[in-house]
């Protein structure tokens, strides 16, 4: 089943590279979508997640060491979450929270910028571009 996040992750890619920072994703609790459809995952539910997990990472990340911020990064991630999870909170629950775990993770390590902070941005990038680039040429058509 293709899902409408695909085109979404092929607008991600730029951003991937672009300067960006906002704060952490808030997990949304509607009761209104606690009858959704019990729908089965995508088949590249796992690398969305980890998706997920690099963008929270990046933004972190881009915080920290980018004083100037873009509204775009939040946006598309909110984006992909709205498209991606719009009747199934459990999921949209599930890609909150990886994205959650990817700013706390290096919050955790870093409080300042450093070398090795730009490094780790860099990878996550170049991983995330890899997982958008994967996703949209295995599933997308």
């Amino acid at each position: 089943m293709i899902r409408r996040s695909l085109l979404i992750l092929t607008l991600l890619t730029p951003l991937l590279t672009a300067l960006g920072s906002q704060p952490v994703l808030a997990q949304e609790s509607d009761g209104a979508d606690a009858a959704a459809l019990n729908l089965p995952p995508p088949p590249y539910e796992d690398r969305l997640l980890r998706l997920a997990e690099i963008l929270g990472s990046i933004q972190y990340l881009r915080n920290l060491c980018n004083s100037e911020g873009e509204t775009g990064w939040l946006e598309s991630m909110q984006a992909l979450l709205d498209s991606e999870t719009a009747d199934e909170p459990e999921r949209r629950t599930r890609l909150t929270a990886g994205y959650n775990r990817g700013f706390r993770t290096f919050a955790s390590v870093y409080t300042t910028c450093t070398s090795s902070a730009l490094v780790a941005e860099q990878r996550y990038r170049h991983e995330g571009a890899t997982l958008i680039a994967e996703i949209v040429a295995r599933y997308g058509n």
